[in-house]
């Protein structure tokens, strides 16, 4: 289904942005934390792929696709090499990279629940590793980087709910049989301005209903 909806090349291409900009934000956080260039690099690496991999392994795809494209690997390292050297510089270019951030998170849940249903995986389960595959990568970058991760503090922006959105509309395209370039394109169109908006308004997730106010802050 995924040669249906893009050429090779362009789904390649499109794999790599994403993955290059999800390891900057990797190395970043790396850079942040004081580590060293070995741990900015498998910080890159790992953001930039845990969701990829993770997806790959539940549906059965092995050897997974960054294991067998050097350009997947070797794209992280890229990305370490420019934060590494220019760490400020891409600091103040911040909302930039926000901004790519938000494409790859809409195009890697869109992707990753076609590449699910097209392993046989029903919708719901399909659209779960959508999800998986734009934010899997985040949260074991948090994870190994001693941090609560992103998307599951009330004090950051929304970063699931859009890709849960984009998943769920590529779900619903394939269900009623419409899912082609236009409609997958949406999908991912959607999931990436509700994620701008986000930002923008600083859109959250409610907390605990009649949550306490007794309740020390984290």
């Amino acid at each position: 289904m995924l040669q249906q909806l893009f050429s090779p090349s362009v789904l390649h291409t499109l794999d790599l942005i994403g993955i290059f900009v999800f390891a900057i934000s990797g190395a970043l956080l790396a850079v942040r934390k004081n580590f060293d260039v070995f741990g900015i690099a498998v910080l890159a690496e790992v953001t930039a792929l845990g969701g990829g991999l993770f997806r790959d392994l539940v549906i059965g795809a092995v050897p997974p696709a960054a294991f067998t494209d050097l350009g997947y690997f070797v794209t992280p390292l890229l990305a370490t090499v420019l934060v590494f050297f220019l760490h400020p510089h891409v600091e103040r270019i911040q909302t930039g990279v926000n901004v790519f951030d938000a494409a790859g998170l809409g195009l890697f849940c869109v992707v990753g629940t076609t590449k699910a249903y097209d392993y046989g995986l029903g919708l719901t389960a399909s659209a779960c590793l959508g999800l998986a595959t734009a934010v899997g990568g985040g949260v074991l970058r948090d994870v190994l980087a001693n941090e609560v991760p992103s998307l599951l503090r009330w004090d950051r922006d929304l970063y699931a709910v859009p890709a849960i959105v984009g998943a769920a509309l590529t779900a619903l395209c394939i269900r009623y049989d419409v899912l082609n370039a236009g409609t997958s394109s949406v999908a991912v169109v959607t999931a990436f301005v509700l994620r701008i908006l986000a930002m923008r308004y600083h859109w959250r997730a409610p907390r605990a209903w009649h949550r306490r106010s007794t309740v020390r802050e984290e």
